[in-house]
């Protein structure tokens, strides 16, 4: 599915999902190898894309031998050419593969998470069990409407805010794409009541100049994952909408939600886990630490199904999913604390992950990419804060012998970069170093580059390359 936010993705999610069949959501901004690795690796047989996207589909199409068929939205034929292989056969049930959704993975590729019926609907009557739970969150049948402007191939807006308004007979809202100029208009016209959105939504409409727009809608409470604890307060005092700020990941498909008064503001509290949802905090031996000390968020659904309603596992990497649940639990990956009264708090992210405006980007990937560049002997991709997109990516290289680290290679490893991976997994800055600390097996060491609690972008030397990511 390469439709972006569009009726028509609704439209053939749904009728997929009746004869059976799972769907896989493409980011148009993936360049020719992120869609060939994605195709291929998740064996599609069918692509239903808008008209832009057929040519290079099809040439995806020709290197993978004919694996699929590409059929564009608006012209498609009477009868669909026939399947490459048979199809799966058994009942249409709650354990059948409804869709399959790519995460940024800690060791490169990015991992398929199986999802099931079962998860879709889970997904949805969370939001459901929050409403009844005696917090902010709440949901009126048949009345909400629920503008949600991120892309549909993630599952906070393909799934999240899809269900819950599928089951109570409310409407979903799908801008084509997030305008933060645009954004109080459409709330307000298209009279939604909820509004889900990301990290970096917030920031952006608390950088706009005062209008009596912001003012104009009708919207209950807005919820969403990375916002900057800096300007929660101004953003619930300025719009008049309370923030309840959530945690959750793809493997999981519920959430935990600050949303019970009175709620901790301007630190980053990700709430509690609501029943059946059972989080704790562990250390590396899954032993649990105790109140107000850091480790890893753990979760599962409580009773004798601790994976009820989770991802149903990553595609072809058995080991991978069960390493995910060591303990009976699975493991987040997060680091957060958690206060006597059961408030969980978000400190950071142990994986090797940049979340960009929303995307999650495998440090990994990045290197993997750009130390094939032929002037780059060492690099190491960081995370470091954005003003805009929560996060960029700063790339420290040490150049080859004969190669002078300047503006101008900078440039040219930012666009090989782009030429490879999608736009917005290219360095956002870029800082030329004579050698980088290694560990005792010869890797970098990349907490050791910089002193603790250096800002990276401040150093001479620092070339800022974000004027430069813009999708082609």
């Amino acid at each position: 599915m390469l439709v972006e936010n569009r009726p028509d993705y609704f439209l053939h999610l749904l009728a997929l999902n009746a004869v059976g069949a799972s769907v896989v959501p493409i980011n148009p901004d993936h360049r020719h190898a992120e869609l060939r690795y994605q195709m291929q690796h998740s064996g599609v047989v069918l692509a239903v894309a808008l008209a832009r996207h057929v040519e290079r589909l099809t040439a995806v199409a020709a290197e993978l031998s004919g694996q699929f068929i590409v059929l564009a939205v608006g012209n498609l034929p009477e009868r669909l050419p026939s399947r490459a292989r048979p199809a799966a056969t058994g009942p249409l049930d709650l354990n059948t593969e409804a869709g399959i959704f790519y995460t940024s993975g800690t060791t490169g590729r990015p991992k398929g998470c199986l999802t099931t019926n079962d998860y879709w609907l889970s997904a949805g009557e969370w939001f459901l069990t929050l409403a009844r739970s005696g917090g902010r969150f709440s949901i009126e049948p048949g009345q909400d409407r629920l503008f949600n402007p991120m892309p549909v191939f993630h599952v906070h807006a393909g799934v999240v805010a899809l269900m819950p308004m599928l089951l109570s007979q409310g409407c979903v809202i799908r801008p084509e794409y997030f305008s933060a100029k645009r954004w109080w208009n459409e709330v307000s016209s298209s009279r939604a009541t909820i509004v889900h959105y990301i990290g970096a939504v917030p920031q952006a409409l608390v950088a706009l100049e005062r209008s009596p727009d912001e003012r104009a809608h009708g919207v209950r409470f807005g919820f969403g994952a990375g916002m900057e604890p800096a300007i929660h307060r101004e953003f619930e005092e300025r719009f008049g909408i309370p923030h309840l700020e959530v945690w959750g990941m793809t493997e999981v498909g519920r959430w935990t939600a600050n949303d019970q008064d009175p709620r901790p503001i301007g630190v980053r509290a990700i709430g509690r886990a609501v029943g059946p949802l059972e989080a704790r905090v562990v250390d590396e031996h899954n032993g649990v630490v105790t109140a107000g000390a850091e480790g890893e968020l753990v979760v599962r659904l409580a009773g004798d199904h601790p994976r009820k309603g989770f991802f149903a596992g990553y595609l072809d990497d058995e080991a991978a999913t069960e390493a995910g649940w060591s303990g009976g639990w699975w493991h987040s990956g997060d680091i957060v604390r958690q206060d006597k009264d059961g408030i969980i708090y978000f400190v950071d992210r142990r994986k090797n992950m940049i979340r960009r405006s929303g995307e999650n980007i495998a440090a990994t990937e990045v290197e993997t990419v750009l130390c094939r560049h032929p002037a780059v002997d060492r690099i190491a991709i960081l995370a470091v804060p954005d003003e805009k997109a929560g996060e960029e990516i700063f790339a420290c290289v040490v150049p080859v012998a004969d190669r002078t680290g300047d503006d101008r290679l900078a440039h040219d490893i930012a666009d090989y970069c782009r030429e490879q991976l999608a736009f917005y997994k290219a360095p956002g800055w870029i800082l030329f170093l004579d050698q980088m600390p290694v560990t005792a097996t010869q890797k970098i060491n990349k907490a050791q580059i910089f002193a603790p609690g250096l800002d990276p972008r401040t150093l001479t030397g620092a070339i800022d390359l974000r004027g430069t990511k813009k999708r082609s």
